[in-house]
């Protein structure tokens, strides 16, 4: 079984037109070139599709070989396609050949843009013996990913594609539109970030306000501070809530369940221009803002969670990744610098996000570099918190010494 899968897809190609809309050159080509890299023809299938509104149909077709299979499909409208070569290693290492007759496709395409991917398959001892390889972006040229044996469940909820995935390193995993949102393994790396910081600067926080965090991970972390009378959780998607109240007890430890705790779902900035309380913290645990929470990313917004604190309050999100998102961060940090008197930075590494991530507390007079670490021991100590994975009264303040490369996207 053990192989070789390279696929392409290929636009704005400058071939001979022909090959894009019939059949027969098409497949000449892709004999010729299978013969010249040394695989072995044992069978082939071609079909050229009709026209469709005065416009050529394009061609699928494929080649089996004694070494597995070339396909190909055409796209004569974009100047597309697509195409794929695996070829087993069962006898021999056909690699070789499968690169040489992809590279000369290429060619004989010549595509403007083109787009590439190596799969090794069929190693039982291999890095795919671990499940299924699920990869996100960081940026435009940059990946990263894991591999989950299981599948837990797929659903489109009424804002976004739901996913929870499984597997022994991240234990559960959600997925939202294609980007992670937590683990059951790391979720306290940015779950504790997030809280614990604002928490602890603050002499006593009495009502906070977490809008999204529908995983519950943050209201967990909010609630082991005593101090706390009253913590609202406003969520866009029910849904988010339902699974992780039924797959997620590991991260949320049925928070949601605490008498202190009131569940809103509905949009945060609904709820905060329908609402006269304040509070002391108020924690936006987002997505991205290229999803349905980028209403919650403008000036606007953050004019009304500057409203909704209470004096000495502060407002804490996330930014992103300032090596892959510069501009998100610049733009962001600005926006909230536009706002409050004081943007305190900070960030640390998040494997679950594969890179250095950005975070930040907002406010007019909260300041929690001004906290020492003595203090914030203290608080640690008069609040009883002592189950933390990953901050301390040490790292607090070396969370927010910043790389000069994320300084540098802060305002002057």
């Amino acid at each position: 079984m053990h192989g070789l899968h390279l696929t392409a897809d290929l636009y704005l190609c400058k071939c001979n037109p022909a090959l894009l809309t019939q059949a027969a050159p098409l497949a000449e080509l892709c004999r010729q070139r299978t013969l010249e890299a040394g695989l072995t023809l044992v069978a082939e299938k071609w079909h050229t599709f009709p026209d469709f509104q005065g416009e050529p149909g394009g061609v699928t077709g494929m080649l089996l070989l004694a070494e597995s299979h070339l396909a190909l499909h055409t796209w004569p409208e974009r100047g597309g396609v697509t195409l794929d070569v695996y070829v087993c290693n069962f006898m021999g290492d056909n690699s070789a050949k499968a690169e040489k007759l992809l590279e000369d496709l290429l060619e004989a395409f010549q595509p403007g843009k083109a787009q590439r991917e190596r799969l090794v398959r069929g190693d039982e001892h291999g890095p795919g013996a671990s499940g299924e390889l699920v990869l996100e972006s960081t940026g435009p040229g940059s990946v990263y990913g894991f591999r989950f044996p299981r599948r837990i469940l797929s659903r489109t909820t009424p804002y976004q594609q739901l996913e929870l995935l499984e597997s022994d390193e991240l234990g559960r995993t959600l997925k939202l539109d294609d980007h992670f949102m937590t683990s059951e393994a790391d979720e306290y790396f940015y779950h504790e970030a997030l809280i614990h910081p604002a928490a602890l600067a603050h002499p006593s926080p009495e009502k906070a306000l977490i809008i999204g965090g529908g995983d519950g991970g943050a209201l967990e972390e909010l609630l082991k501070h005593p101090t706390l009378s009253a913590v609202t959780l406003v969520e866009l998607d029910g849904a988010v809530i339902d699974v992780s109240r039924e797959y997620l007890q590991s991260i949320h430890r049925n928070a949601f369940d605490d008498p202190r705790v009131a569940i809103h779902v509905q949009d945060g900035a609904q709820f905060l221009a329908d609402t006269d309380n304040t509070y002391d913290l108020v924690f936006l645990d987002l997505t991205d803002p290229e999803t349905p929470a980028g209403p919650l990313y403008t000036r606007a917004f953050f004019l009304q969670c500057q409203k909704a604190l209470a004096p000495g309050g502060a407002l804490v999100l996330h930014l992103g990744t300032p090596f892959h998102e510069p501009e998100q961060v610049r733009e962001l940090a600005a926006k909230l610098s536009g706002v409050f008197a004081g943007v305190h930075a900070y960030g640390l590494h998040i494997p679950l996000y594969g890179t250095y991530w950005a975070l930040a507390i907002a406010s007019d007079t909260l300041d929690p570099r001004s906290v020492d670490a003595k203090a914030i021991q203290q608080r640690l100590d008069d609040r009883h918190i002592n189950e933390l994975q990953y901050y301390n009264a040490e790292l607090h303040g070396a969370l927010f010494a910043l790389p000069n490369f994320y300084r540098a996207l802060m305002p002057k």
